[in-house]
């Protein structure tokens, strides 16, 4: 078992976000969270990605409950075993495309050198083979997704989660991505995509749908095409 959640609740004031969610996500799974908007959706995935502690209930990785008070600890473990991609890229601008990939490993305690390479292979993966030293404005909106898609897999992360990182692309770079994240699935990575798009979702592996902070439905799917 890679991730498993036990009745997670989060209050904002006297509102609840998400209210007794237990959750339990196998190695290898390719999970699509659906729901209307304020369904809790995004804040069940900063909670499992660790940016968010919840108000009561317990978050097991690797079936040892996450310590949300060890603040360097879990900044260590999010940097080794989570992979973040955003709807919005949050690359920085003062870095060229080859830089933002290297930044997580030289955190991480890579050399230069290593990063460098490891970046290289990562980008040319994801076909921007060329583009290494571009600047961010100088590449086109899909690009810099696949450019944040590179920086989250640079350490090797046992599980990629991903909030709507398809919102602000076109149909054909939506593509794109989602044919990434089927590879990156079948090589063993764990992916957890927040969308609100059901043919987005029915490209995955698992379905869970949320309603008013609760999870409503959650089922396999039988084939993905």
């Amino acid at each position: 078992m890679l991730l498993r959640l036990e009745n997670i609740e989060k209050w904002v004031g006297k509102e609840y976000i998400l209210k007794k969610v237990s959750l339990k996500i196998e190695r290898g799974d390719f999970v699509a969270i659906v729901g209307p908007s304020g369904s809790g959706k995004s804040s069940l995935l900063y909670i499992m990605g660790l940016l968010d502690k919840p108000t009561s209930g317990n978050i097991y990785y690797h079936n040892k409950v996450i310590d949300f008070s060890n603040k360097d600890w879990i900044c260590k473990f999010r940097n080794e075993t989570i992979g973040f991609v955003f709807q919005f890229h949050y690359l920085i601008p003062e870095l060229n495309v080859l830089e933002n990939v290297m930044a997580p490993q030289i955190k991480r305690g890579f050399s230069i050198k290593e990063a460098e390479d490891r970046s290289i292979l990562l980008l040319e993966r994801l076909g921007l083979k060329g583009k290494e030293r571009r600047q961010i404005f100088e590449i086109s909106g899909g690009e810099m997704q696949r450019v944040a898609i590179a920086r989250a897999l640079a350490n090797d992360p046992e599980i990629l989660l991903c909030d709507e990182p398809t919102g602000n692309l076109d149909s054909k770079n939506t593509h794109m991505v989602m044919e990434i994240f089927r590879e990156i699935n079948q090589r063993g990575t764990t992916i957890i995509m927040v969308t609100h798009d059901l043919n987005l979702a029915k490209g995955t592996k698992r379905i869970i749908e949320m309603l008013d902070g609760e999870i409503k439905t959650s089922f396999y799917l039988e084939r993905v095409d």
